[in-house]
């Protein structure tokens, strides 16, 4: 058994109701359930998921937290804020609203969580639901989401479908690899970690 560096990191889902941030928690973290419900269900006020994942010669967990989605920042309190590491950002490719209120999470985010230097604070951005309707049903572009990520700095972006289990993987490998970039000095050490992670979680690439 070799010691290995383990290091936790906080992550912030948020964006509006509806947009599949609960759907694609539950889809990435394999070994408490893999499934999608089609049906909708609200998320009542605020939980987290936990996932390990190897990033070079490090263990990453990560603590994905999902909020409500609606605007109910001042319930929440700036403890569900304090201490992320990186924020992402969710909407509906179908729904453009949810497109247009993204600068709205991204400040009201940067409010209320306060990092020491918001510019370089690392965000990732997703478009969600590409599978619906064959993509006939699509009102964001790829493009128009590019260029919003263009002017927040070039943060990292992905398509994917919770339903499809499409880029879901690869999303939250680059959310791992860009938070752990960013809390170089804070890692959390643990004793003997087995050197044995699974195939699954060591595939994958980082765009970003």
């Amino acid at each position: 058994m070799a010691m290995r560096r383990r290091t936790l990191l906080k992550v912030i889902v948020l964006g509006d109701s509806g947009v599949g941030k609960t759907s694609l928690m539950n889809q990435y973290p394999r070994y408490v359930h893999k499934k999608f419900s089609q049906q909708y269900k609200a998320t009542i006020g605020a939980d987290f998921v936990t996932k390990e994942l190897q990033i070079d010669d490090r263990l990453v967990t990560l603590q994905i937290w999902d909020t409500a989605g609606q605007e109910r920042f001042q319930s929440l309190g700036i403890a569900f804020y304090r201490g992320a590491d990186c924020c992402v950002l969710v909407y509906d490719v179908n729904v453009m609203k949810s497109f247009d209120t993204l600068d709205n999470w991204h400040e009201e985010f940067l409010k209320q969580a306060n990092p020491a230097d918001p510019k370089t604070f690392p965000f990732i951005l997703l478009g969600n639901k590409i599978d619906i309707d064959g993509g006939n049903s699509r009102v964001v572009s790829e493009k128009k989401a590019r260029e919003w990520c263009a002017s927040k700095g070039n943060i990292p972006y992905f398509e994917t479908s919770a339903k499809e289990d499409y880029n879901v993987d690869a999303a939250f490998f680059c959310i791992g690899k860009t938070a752990l970039a960013n809390e170089p000095e804070q890692d959390i050490y643990f004793q003997g970690i087995p050197e044995a992670v699974s195939e699954t979680e060591q595939r994958g690439g980082c765009a970003c």
